[in-house]
């Protein structure tokens, strides 16, 4: 039996596709769940399994070609047994449908490999490109006029993009977006090789520059830092590592204890846990906080959804869970979406301190530094001051002045800090 691995749906927004690279050549043997190719949306990387097991005989999209959702991207012979898909896994394939006559040209809207696409006489336009061409006013005769390179001749986004950059408004399109498309041909010539290496951008992080730029361009950026003494959690995590691990399976970091110490501090101060459209503030009655990762392919920030509902173990395995599976190239779109608040730890690079840029539309974003060990004057319960040494680090916000002033923020940041110093086991666990 034939089937058909079609470019999968990885989230409600994601409406296309680019494929990196194929993991199998035409002819190879492919099993269940093996990894047949990795894809880039404009969300992230992810490596995609085969639903099937099988022989790969045809590719049909290459490498570095977009397409559009439920665009046919390769065929697989199976053994004819009937082949279910595993649970939660994303739909990518489905029999060779038989093939229907060949509509006369004309106005109508046609449902093709399980997406509704437009189409204008011989011509197929799926929803993201009409929704580009609506936004950017790009009449019908205009987008007969688009050479299309996706299958079938169909225009891509890709395509209807290079056709807006010959437009007098390109200049704009490109500042707003804050990343100006130079041909490499260009650049390569003034900059020449041995001397000088010319690298395209990927699709991370052309996103991440565009999510950077756009972010500083909306919210006006106010920052704050504090010191903090966490010495307590520094004996406590040495005490229990060992055995956290043992039972766990895999190490006890400092992340849990800050994902926690923010959850508190936003049910105290809800306005840090907001966003705004318009001259209307959203707030949020749940908390998804967003974790920064270094990830081989760039920053990534997958989200922990409903922390307001873990304890501490539960908090744990899921910053476990996600780290590892960004790592991998595991994450599903929809696990980078809905965050509400962000947390960045520039100190596992052994950072003391920075200034993040806020993760729209969200209003704030919490910095950890890196702890240090150092000198510092305490205060015991009698007034008397003594030099000890503590393990420090400095925290810092930075927040969204449209609707966080610094009295606002300042506070936030001291409860996060007030959390932290005052951890006890009862309070986590």
């Amino acid at each position: 039996m034939q089937v058909e691995i079609v470019m999968p749906k990885m989230g409600e927004s994601i409406q296309e596709g680019k494929i990196l690279r194929w993991m199998k050549k035409p002819g190879d043997k492919i099993e269940k769940d093996e990894t047949i190719l990795e894809i880039s949306t404009d969300k992230v990387d992810s490596e995609i399994p085969s639903p099937t097991a099988g022989v790969l005989t045809k590719i049909i999209v290459q490498e570095q070609e977009t397409v559009e959702v439920g665009t046919v991207i390769a065929l697989i012979e199976t053994d004819g047994e009937k082949t279910l898909r595993p649970s939660g896994a994303p739909s990518i394939a489905h029999e060779t449908p038989p093939v229907s006559p060949t509509p006369q040209p004309s106005t109508e809207r046609e449902l093709l490999a399980g997406q509704l696409i437009e189409r204008e006489g011989s011509r197929f336009y799926s929803p993201l490109v009409r929704s580009i061409a609506k936004r950017e006013r790009i009449s019908e005769s205009e987008l007969e006029r688009i050479p299309g390179t996706g299958v079938s001749g169909r225009v891509t986004k890709h395509d209807i993009m290079e056709f807006l950059s010959g437009r007098s408004t390109a200049p704009v399109q490109q500042i707003k977006s804050g990343v100006q498309a130079i041909p490499l041909a260009d650049l390569q010539r003034r900059y020449p090789s041995p001397r000088y290496e010319v690298r395209q951008m990927d699709n991370i992080q052309l996103r991440m520059a565009e999510h950077m730029v756009k972010s500083v361009q909306t919210s006006p950026h106010v920052g704050a830092m504090s010191e903090c003494d966490i010495t307590r959690i520094v004996e406590f995590r040495s005490a229990h590592a060992k055995r956290f691990e043992e039972r766990e399976g895999f190490k006890l970091t400092y992340t849990p204890f800050v994902f926690l110490a923010v959850v508190k501090a936003l049910k105290e101060f809800p306005l840090i846990n907001s966003s705004i459209e318009g001259d209307k503030i959203i707030l949020k009655k749940f908390i998804n906080l967003g974790m920064a990762v270094a990830a081989p392919a760039g920053l990534i920030v997958p989200v922990i959804k409903e922390c307001e509902e873990k304890n501490f173990l539960g908090m744990a395995r899921a910053i476990n869970d996600l780290a590892i599976r960004t790592r991998n190239k595991k994450l599903q779109p929809d696990e980078i979406q809905d965050g509400t608040f962000t947390i960045t730890n520039y100190g596992v690079f052994g950072n003391i301190m920075g200034t993040p840029i806020i993760n729209q539309p969200q209003v704030a974003i919490l910095g950890v530094g890196a702890i240090k060990k150092r000198p510092v004057v305490v205060t015991d319960a009698h007034g008397g001051d003594s030099i000890a040494i503590r393990s420090m680090a400095i925290l810092t916000i930075t927040f969204d002045h449209r609707v966080i002033d610094g009295a606002l923020g300042g506070q936030f940041l001291e409860r996060v800090v007030e959390n932290l110093q005052n951890f006890t086991l009862e309070n986590l666990f």
